[in-house]
């Protein structure tokens, strides 16, 4: 309610709030955005308390939230039964390649429809736009007998490719690179920059808002994504995170020192990283919703 002053555009505005009826809708609706962030939040609070429970307390009735002891010493424990940190670093590969194939795939081809606007360029933006009529899974057939017939089987090239070309990542840049000035890149050309230069002097330094978010994205699917690294890949010494935690469920019971309670630390230390990415990258994902806004500079 401080902070309510400082409004001075909007449906309401700061007066508006001194009058009781006004004030009773602000609270009915703070009341049910608080209510619902609740209710989005318990999965991973529940999540994160059950970890730190042991197998019998985790089944134990009555049901009990809190864990009667929180052992942090567990996560160590878990991380080194199942040697996690090698899967960990295979997840961060993937991610690194996707962010990278992302930017440069998307950023280029959005800079050429958007800046040099060569002959057909509307042509390219239409099928793009198209692709996403396209259901992903209809694709994975004729992807994977694609990357077996080049026998990529077993290598990140095809998951960083693959997470790195995606329409909406295009449509993003597309809509960014719209609004930059034209008299930037003539200025540019008059001194002598070509295509690729401008690119990558101009273009990219003003773009990086949009940048960290498409990064963002790029990361958050490659981390999380489960199907196209089961499919491809095939030793344990390459699996993913989400990969490895699939393979081990078959194990609950019969690998010795590993349940429910180890599977559900498991599944924390997988969440955590895009947890941590979103958190202290927040900020860069709401201006850039506000910059695609903007016409003018």
């Amino acid at each position: 309610m401080r902070r309510l002053h400082l409004k001075m555009d909007g449906v309401l505005v700061y007066s508006d709030y001194k009058r009781l009826k006004y004030r009773m809708v602000y609270l009915v609706m703070a009341g049910a955005l608080v209510a619902v962030a609740t209710l989005m939040l318990f999965p991973a609070a529940w999540l994160f308390l059950s970890s730190f429970k042991g197998p019998v307390e985790l089944y134990r009735t009555p049901f009990t939230l809190l864990p009667e002891e929180l052992r942090l010493s567990k996560i160590a424990e878990v991380w080194r039964m199942m040697a996690f940190g090698r899967y960990v670093l295979n997840s961060f590969w993937v991610v690194a390649g996707s962010i990278v194939c992302a930017v440069l795939f998307n950023g280029l081809l959005a800079y050429g429809v958007s800046v040099i606007r060569p002959w057909g360029h509307q042509v390219v933006t239409a099928l793009v736009i198209g692709s996403l009529m396209i259901p992903p899974i209809l694709n994975m057939g004729p992807l994977f007998q694609s990357i077996v017939g080049l026998g990529l089987i077993d290598s990140y090239l095809p998951l960083w490719l693959v997470f790195g070309a995606n329409p909406f990542y295009f449509l993003i840049f597309k809509s960014y690179f719209d609004t930059l000035p034209r008299a930037l890149f003539e200025a540019a050309q008059l001194d002598g920059c070509t295509n690729l230069q401008m690119f990558l002097r101009i273009v990219l330094p003003l773009s990086m808002p949009i940048t960290s978010v498409v990064a963002i994205f790029a990361a958050n699917a490659s981390w999380s994504d489960f199907l196209l690294p089961f499919l491809v890949l095939r030793s344990d010494s390459a699996k993913t995170v989400m990969v490895k935690i699939y393979s081990l469920q078959s194990a609950l019971g019969t690998l010795q020192g590993f349940g429910p309670d180890k599977m559900l630390m498991l599944l924390l230390l997988a969440i955590i990283p895009p947890t941590l990415m979103f958190l202290l990258f927040q900020r860069q994902i709401t201006h850039s919703v506000a910059l695609t806004g903007l016409k003018d500079f």
